[in-house]
């Protein structure tokens, strides 16, 4: 059984899926990080899917910039919460509307 571009653009379907319906159902916001997260690996496994299918590198040159991107996010909003979540263990979203300046 030979796995086609169709198995990945479904998988990759799966994915995106999984991480909206998790964006909009939890109130935690370390968990809607990680849906946000798993949303862009779900569109970084397209783009690499269709890379390879029309033999070009554009994709996978997206793909670079889009981690690079989410590595930087990582850091900054992973810190953020991590400073949160130590003064408030409970911490939902509405808390964070306090933060508006």
């Amino acid at each position: 059984m030979e796995v086609t571009e169709t198995w990945y653009l479904v998988l990759s379907a799966l994915l995106f899926s999984v991480g909206l319906v998790g964006l909009l159902v939890r109130r935690n916001p370390l968990v809607m990080f990680m849906c946000i997260e798993l949303m862009l690996n779900a569109v970084n496994i397209t783009f690499v899917a269709f890379s390879t299918a029309l033999d070009d590198i554009a994709g996978r040159t997206a793909v670079f910039f889009v981690l690079v991107v989410a590595a930087a996010e990582v850091v900054v909003g992973l810190s953020l919460l991590v400073a949160l979540m130590r003064r408030r263990p409970s911490l939902s979203v509405d808390d964070l509307t306090a933060l508006r300046g």
